[in-house]
């Protein structure tokens, strides 16, 4: 018997039919493949080609959206075993989270990935290379690890400078539901990108825009969890003293007050914060209870938002009367 018989081409024609139509050299190999066998195939006019080092596709032809993501990850996950410490991000995180703003991912030019800090990786090809010093959780989005949209949105627009691209694309993170206002200034204050006039111009709308929508769920909870009418977006002063600081929310007869905490975390805003906590402590002080809710959890969770609050105003019989205030409109 000739054991140099060569192995078999079935197992490729099995992958072939279960769509597995990107593989490494390794993978390859394991099925038989020789590097002679390879540079047959790849050779010009043949059937498989070569999209990224290591990284084939066995068919001829433009690579699928599909095949280019695979083919990007797999480069990324490399020799060094590292499975699950590679991630899409930038425009091709958000075309998979479908925002209107970024084109399909067949007609971008290229793919943004993220990956530890110590990986030694560099960019190739259509692939572009980003770290992280902690990779962040990634969301699953049709198959494929994605970094969350606030860590795409920032690596996007590190490699923007058109202004309108910029705001476009943060207006429809928040509109679109996709996150926080708050969260995205986050992480463009950590990628160190507030120092961009058009930066700051975008993340100016963004908040606005951020704020109008918490603003919008707030009224929506009270209405919803048939919760009693406050007094909407006033200021509480002592009488003939000090003002004291608006809220946007304000039960007078229960002395209960609600206020939407979107502070951005942005370095310059230290005095702000440290002003923000003055203001709860004085009006805490007063007996006058302060509710703070964040536009994410009026976002994710509203029910139990709303019995925080009915919780609050319940109480407030078993509290002993709160100072006078004046309430004014804001």
């Amino acid at each position: 018997m000739n054991h140099n018989i060569p192995l078999s081409p079935r197992p490729l024609d099995h992958l072939s039919r279960n769509r597995r139509l990107v593989l490494t050299v390794s993978q390859l190999r394991e099925h038989g493949v020789t590097a002679s066998d390879l540079a047959e195939r790849c050779r010009p006019g043949g059937p498989w080609q070569q999209l990224l080092p290591q990284v084939y596709l066995l068919h001829a032809g433009p690579p699928t959206s599909g095949e280019r993501l695979q083919a990007a990850l797999l480069y990324a996950e490399g020799s060094e075993g590292s499975q699950g410490e590679v991630m899409v991000t930038g425009l091709a995180a958000l075309a998979l989270h479908r925002f209107s703003s970024v084109p399909p991912l067949i007609g971008l030019d290229r793919i943004d990935l993220l990956v530890p800090r110590q990986r030694r990786l560099r960019a190739s090809g259509e692939v572009m290379i980003h770290r992280a010093h902690v990779l962040p959780d990634p969301d699953e989005v049709a198959g494929v690890p994605c970094a969350p949209v606030p860590r795409a949105l920032a690596d996007a627009v590190a490699e923007l400078d058109d202004p309108e691209t910029v705001r476009r694309l943060l207006t429809e993170a928040v509109r679109g539901g996709h996150c926080e206002a708050t969260a995205v200034v986050r992480e463009l204050s950590q990628a160190r990108l507030l120092s961009r006039p058009h930066v700051v111009e975008a993340v100016d709308t963004l908040l606005a825009e951020g704020r109008a929508i918490a603003e919008g769920r707030l009224y929506d909870m009270v209405r919803c969890f048939g919760l009693p009418d406050p007094v909407w977006h006033v200021d509480l002063r002592l009488p003939g003293g000090p003002h004291l600081g608006g809220v946007d929310a304000y039960w007078p007869e229960h002395a209960v007050a609600v206020e939407i905490d979107g502070r951005a975390p942005r370095q310059e805003e230290d005095a702000l914060w440290s002003e923000y906590a003055r203001k709860r402590e004085h009006l805490e002080r007063l007996g006058i209870t302060v509710v703070y809710i964040t536009p994410k959890k009026l976002r994710e969770s509203l029910e139990q938002q709303a019995a925080v609050v009915r919780t609050a105003l319940m109480a407030s019989s078993d509290r002993s009367p709160a100072a006078y205030v004046v309430v004014l409109p804001a």
